[in-house]
C-alpha cells in the first residue's frame, strides 16, 4: 500500500481563460502566469502567497487552468497528487482498479513537464479524472 501523497495542484479547464482568470481574480483574488504556446498556453494560478517553490503556508495548493478540448477527459476539473515514484505509482493504480490515461499523448505513459516533473493522468475506479506527478523537486 502506498504512503499518504497529498494533493499539491488543481486543474480548471476553460472555454475562456481570458474570462477565467477575469472570473477567478476578481472573486476570489488570485494571481496568474500565463504559459506560451510550448506549455500549451496553460495558466499557472496562484491561489496564495508563493515563491519559486510553491504556497509558503503549510497545506495550500495553486493550480492552473487550460483550454478545453474535444477529448471528454478534459472536460472535467482535475486535482494532481505528489508521488515519490510515478512508475511505481502508474503500477499501484492499475492494480487498484485504475486506468493509465498517460501525457498528453494518453499513450498510458507518463511525459516529462519541462521544470516541474514527471506527470500523468489517470482515470480511478469511479472514472475520475485525477493525475499523479513525481516532481523534480521532492515536497517538503
Amino acid at each position: 500500500m502506498a504512503k499518504n501523497n497529498p494533493v499539491v495542484h488543481f486543474e480548471f479547464p476553460g472555454e475562456d481563460l481570458e474570462r477565467m482568470k477575469k472570473f477567478y481574480g476578481e472573486a476570489f483574488g488570485w494571481d496568474f502566469t500565463q504559459m506560451g504556446p510550448e506549455m500549451g498556453n496553460y495558466v499557472v494560478v496562484m491561489t496564495s502567497e508563493s515563491d519559486k517553490n510553491g504556497p509558503l503556508e503549510k497545506g495550500k495548493i495553486n493550480g492552473g487552468f487550460y483550454k478545453k478540448s474535444a477529448d471528454p477527459i478534459s472536460q472535467y476539473p482535475s486535482v494532481v497528487i505528489a508521488v515519490e515514484d510515478i512508475n511505481k505509482s502508474i503500477e499501484d493504480v492499475k492494480a487498484a482498479g485504475g486506468q493509465v490515461l498517460g501525457g498528453s499523448k494518453k499513450d498510458g505513459q507518463p511525459e516529462m513537464i519541462p521544470g516541474v516533473g514527471m506527470f500523468a493522468s489517470i482515470l480511478d475506479s469511479e472514472g475520475n479524472r485525477v493525475s499523479i506527478m513525481q516532481p523534480l523537486m521532492p515536497q517538503q
